[in-house]
């Protein structure tokens, strides 16, 4: 009986490596949210989220400051994206999208490293579609059958919301929240994956300003 525990807690410790090693590489690690039913009040309030047709922007107290941090997160993202246009919109995106769900928008750019690797077009073995990995049944929940969730705005906005949503009922609990969001509740290896990215490749703070003699 020891033994075979020894041996179970092994094979678990491996898989939690094959898991960390997948992440490092870049390969997608989707899951799929699980349908879910909701009530008519939250399938109002992601519908109006979802239909909101402003144009993204940069969302910070100053056009210096949004400059800043586009320049630090797209020296970042090259290698992964190395488009400089692509990358700029998806930058733009990801930062106003975030933003809107109120979300840190480096802890969204570490969901899609580990969720796709940033593929646009990344197809889970479950159907979860694009950057953020979206499940077709949110289409018909809160959206409507024109939308493709290959559409990078669109998927965005749609990962932002229901990341929301999921905050929203697990009471802000984030490792609880991520754990829906992948399918995989309960389980700690993906939310440890989030985090570990969103610490280790985008953490970002504002440079300080300097101070001028006069103040």
């Amino acid at each position: 009986m020891r033994s075979l525990t020894l041996l179970l807690r092994g094979w678990l410790a491996l898989a939690g490596i094959a898991l960390a090693v997948l992440s490092i590489n870049g390969t997608a690690l989707a899951g799929g949210q699980r349908e879910e039913p909701l009530s008519n009040s939250v399938k109002a309030l992601m519908q109006r989220s979802i239909s909101d047709s402003a144009a993204p922007r940069l969302v910070f107290a100053s056009a210096e400051e949004g400059t800043l941090w586009m320049t630090a997160m797209s020296q970042r993202l090259k290698s992964r994206m190395p488009d400089d246009r692509m990358r700029e919109d998806f930058l733009r995106t990801v930062n106003y999208e975030a933003a809107r769900a109120g979300l840190d928008p480096q802890l969204v750019l570490a969901l899609i490293q580990v969720e796709s690797a940033f593929k646009k077009y990344a197809v889970s073995s479950v159907g979860a579609r694009g950057f953020m990995q979206v499940m077709p049944f949110w289409v018909k929940s809160i959206g409507n059958s024109e939308h493709n969730l290959f559409h990078m705005r669109l998927n965005l906005r749609y990962g932002c919301t229901i990341l929301r949503h999921y905050l929203d009922i697990e009471s802000g609990d984030l490792y609880r929240a991520l754990g829906r969001y992948n399918g995989s509740l309960g389980q700690p290896q993906y939310p440890n994956l989030v985090v570990n990215a969103w610490k280790k490749n985008w953490t970002y703070q504002m440079p300080l300003r300097p101070v001028s003699a006069s103040q």
